[in-house]
């Protein structure tokens, strides 16, 4: 019956809507867009109108003249703008999809301790964006489907995802959440964390899209074997004229420890609220990172260290999320339980 259901819908869609990225999977081709949740508008008096989404609009981050701004309309995993959001999940839509996409079916990922309210406003602006119905999936779960966990199963299976506004710390078993933390404290944050020591230690003013750079490329959250680094160019806050300086993965990491004591913190802080059994479960098959701030170095050696417990990297950890919503598109007979 369920499947004669899905036989009414045109094209079923999934989409890992993140702070930083958006990735849409659509069902029966895998995934087919990746690019930035940045939208560029142009304001004229009251109005407003959508210039470009996406990669082009990130472009224009930092560098738009005073009629057109280019923003991120999420912010900590959660609808900050909703007329630019639903904007943004059209234009992602059309762009995944080449024609009319009425009477189709949509899954989306939110981070696992959303309101209410907020569930409320991405179901209203996906809705708003032409789609005829809406679901969501915790995006730990998703995390957990996509990293080929068996989350249905009478097993304990932790999972870490570090996204680009949330992080969603979570023990998972037979399809449920156990033990659950959601940080508002993600990639982002780690990006504000380097602006912010750039600017006291070396009184150079650096951009959110430098600051990105340097974590991916020399960003360590625990010794490295041979430490890094990088040329940086910013504004000197002193002469107020443009100036390279050298950044070592040293600075960085100290630039980074508060975050990833916070992130430590929160997953000692879940662990103290699983059931013993399904710790046990969890000392043997070790916890799974994923997400963009997977790639932070040694991130996994750290929380091993520091828990005393096997961390894995998931496979491939920027796309564990859409490739869990994914799944469950494709699969929806096996895990239309999972869905919110």
């Amino acid at each position: 019956m369920f499947k004669n259901f899905l036989s009414f819908f045109n094209t079923d869609l999934a989409i890992d809507l993140g702070t930083a990225n958006t990735l849409v999977h659509v069902r029966g081709k895998g995934v087919v867009l990746n690019e930035p949740s940045v939208v560029a508008i142009a304001k004229s008096g009251s109005q407003t109108r959508v210039l470009a989404v996406g990669r082009d609009a990130k472009e224009m981050l930092g560098k738009t003249p005073g009629n057109i701004v280019a923003i991120r309309p999420m912010r900590d995993g959660v609808i900050a703008d909703f007329t630019v959001t639903e904007a943004m999940i059209r234009a992602f839509i059309n762009k995944a999809i080449d024609r009319r996409f009425t009477r189709s079916r949509l899954i989306i990922s939110v981070p696992a301790e959303i309101t209410s309210i907020e569930q409320k406003a991405v179901r209203q602006a996906a809705l708003g964006a032409g789609v005829h119905e809406c679901f969501l999936i915790e995006q730990p779960m998703a995390a957990a489907v996509g990293a080929g966990l068996p989350v249905r199963d009478a097993r304990g299976s932790m999972i870490i995802d570090i996204g680009g506004g949330t992080t969603d710390v979570a023990v998972i078993s037979l399809g449920g959440l156990v033990s659950c933390e959601t940080l508002r404290m993600a990639g982002d944050k780690f990006d504000e964390s380097i602006v912010n020591f750039v600017r006291k230690r070396h009184n150079i003013l650096i951009g959110e899209r430098t600051a990105e750079l340097i974590k991916l490329k020399i960003g360590s959250a625990y010794e490295l074997d041979e430490e890094l680094d990088i040329e940086v160019k910013g504004r000197d806050l002193i002469t107020g004229v443009p100036r390279s300086i050298t950044v070592t993965s040293v600075e960085i990491r100290e630039a980074l420890h508060d975050n990833v004591r916070q992130l430590v913190g929160a997953v000692k802080a879940t662990l103290e609220r699983t059931p013993p059994e399904l710790s046990a479960d969890i000392i043997d098959r070790g916890i799974v990172l994923c997400g963009g701030g997977a790639n932070i170095k040694n991130l996994d050696v750290l929380l091993s260290e520091e828990c005393a417990l096997p961390v894995f990297v998931a496979e491939n950890p920027l796309h564990a999320v859409v490739d869990g919503v994914g799944t469950v598109l494709e699969n929806l007979d096996q895990y239309k339980k999972l869905l919110i």
